[in-house]
């Protein structure tokens, strides 16, 4: 494992079907388990509040709500206010990257990206836990 251990979660939503499958292999590469892979913001935010994931990486355009909207909801949720937020999205310019952040949001990565840079960023968000002693 590279990141972290298996049990740790990930939910993704991203409404473009590619993408979400690249994002699916990059996490499972991180050595994590994917346990809600959805297509639009709302399904985003149940799948957040029911499973609870160690990590959210969400497309900021889609239907629904915004990837924006999704985590400013989780924010207002002590269960879920600081479970680290990944965004994907192509507008990397100054004012998307201040909405982001004005939203919440840990970091992001820039569309088009290759699993091996996702995977990096992943394990920037969740290092190793350490051993139980």
């Amino acid at each position: 494992m590279t990141a972290a251990s298996v049990d740790r979660t990930v939910v993704i939503a991203d409404d473009d079907l590619d993408i979400r499958l690249l994002v699916e292999t990059a996490v499972r590469r991180a050595g994590l388990t994917v346990v809600a892979s959805v297509g639009d913001g709302s399904a985003a935010l149940l799948a957040v509040q029911r499973f609870r994931p160690d990590l959210v990486i969400l497309d900021v355009s889609m239907p629904g709500m915004t990837g924006l909207e999704v985590c400013r909801s989780m924010r207002q949720e002590p269960a879920t206010a600081l479970t680290p937020v990944l965004i994907v999205s192509a507008a990397v310019h100054p004012a998307a990257l201040q909405a982001a952040a004005d939203a919440g949001v840990t970091s992001h990565v820039q569309k088009p990206f290759g699993v091996k840079l996702l995977v990096q960023q992943i394990a920037s968000l969740l290092p190793p836990e350490a051993p139980t002693p």
